[in-house]
């Protein structure tokens, strides 16, 4: 066997070693089920296509090179004073430059079109989505080491089990108890991160029906690797059974359920809640489910008139705040409406507790409109029923 053809069968052995190894792995990335997922398994075909245009012909030059111009080959063209050729320039540059410049086109295209919030606009490559139709509403919460999945339409709840009906968008609200975790469904759409006390957006659509795994992509603690679950596409009479049944079979999801669910535990087995608290979700978002704390959007409110220092007080207690933002009825949304005061103590070093009512703020209320003490801030709102 002369070695050039030596070297042949080996270049070729080379080549099929990726696909050997390629063997054990499942290709549901570039064969998913929805259409979403699809067309990212799409973008990443194209992606490596147009770099492969490039690496291979750098891969194949290289061991051409290193055999045609190796010591033995006394017949290959010898220059030793060539340095420079415009022809080779020209390809070297323009080539890299052009797949550059196609790779960041498709890029910003699939950007915008694939944007996790962005509505969806089409079931597949050719169904347009029916003008109408409205998506089934997800809250997904990453817990320690395990997944909390909420329908609010359908008022019930699910741990590490997740259902939706086939051809029906999805838009999962996403959030996390604890630390940043992320979302991922390969045969659904990319990954999302969950991050604590802020809300992330997916949507989505699942095309055929089936079983799929579900799991977390970003490492989060001892149970990281257990924080599996099922996501069921279903028929819609199926999907209608299976809400049927988490109604009948399951128990009530209240605050202190909640509370008791949410201590970190690996390997949670499916748990099926039949009525949950609507405002659930909300506390979760905001960090205060624990009776007594303060939401996150309060904090902010109070952030947004002037902080906590005297001036801001004053400011605050006034009225004129929105009823929404203090959590005493109402709607996050709600047209602003004007209440009482928010702030009735600070402390001070004089008043570690912040028990008496400030000096400083106009008119502060007193009796029985006011709220006691919680911690160093006491909050008092007239009740719904006397606002205008």
């Amino acid at each position: 066997m002369t070695a050039p053809t030596l070297f042949r069968r080996l270049l070729r052995g080379l080549l099929l070693l990726p696909l050997l190894a390629l063997g054990g792995c499942g290709t549901v990335v570039l064969n998913a089920s929805g259409d979403i997922a699809r067309q990212q398994g799409q973008l990443i075909v194209v992606a490596t296509v147009l770099m492969l245009l490039i690496i291979v012909p750098v891969i194949v030059l290289t061991f051409v090179f290193a055999w045609r111009y190796r010591a033995a080959n006394t017949q290959a063209d010898y220059r030793p004073d060539w340095d420079h050729s415009t022809q080779l320039e020209l390809v070297i540059w323009a080539a890299p430059l052009l797949i550059i410049i196609a790779l960041g086109a498709v890029t910003w295209i699939s950007t915008h079109t694939l944007d996790p919030y962005r509505p969806l606009s089409r079931l597949d490559a050719q169904r347009p989505l029916p003008a109408g139709t409205q998506p089934l509403v997800v809250e997904v919460v990453a817990m320690d080491w395990k997944w909390l999945f909420l329908y609010p339409e359908q008022g019930i709840a699910t741990v590490n089990e997740l259902a939706a009906p086939v051809d029906r968008p999805i838009r999962f609200h996403i959030t996390s108890t604890s630390v940043m975790n992320s979302f991922f469904v390969p045969a659904l759409a990319g990954q999302i991160y969950a991050m604590p006390g802020m809300q992330t957006q997916l949507h989505a659509v699942i095309n055929r029906a089936g079983v799929y795994d579900g799991f977390s992509a970003n490492f989060s603690g001892d149970g990281f690797s257990q924080m599996r679950f099922r996501f069921h596409g279903l028929s819609d009479a199926d999907f209608a059974q299976w809400v049927a049944r988490a109604r009948a079979d399951g128990g009530t999801l209240d605050r202190g359920v909640y509370l008791q669910l949410e201590r970190p535990s690996a390997r949670e087995p499916v748990r099926r809640f039949g009525r949950v608290d609507p405002a659930l979700y909300h506390a979760i978002l905001n960090r205060c489910v624990e009776p007594g704390k303060m939401c996150m959007h309060q904090m902010m409110a109070i952030d947004a008139a002037g902080g906590l220092g005297l001036a801001g007080a004053a400011a605050r207690s006034d009225g004129g705040w929105r009823l929404a933002e203090l959590g005493a009825g109402g709607a996050l949304g709600d047209a602003p409406r004007r209440v009482g005061p928010f702030v009735q103590g600070l402390c001070t070093p004089q008043n570690t507790l912040g028990a008496a009512a400030l000096a400083e703020a106009p008119g502060p209320a007193t009796g029985a409109d006011s709220a006691a003490p919680i911690g160093p801030l006491s909050l008092a709102t007239e009740p719904a029923s006397r606002l205008p």
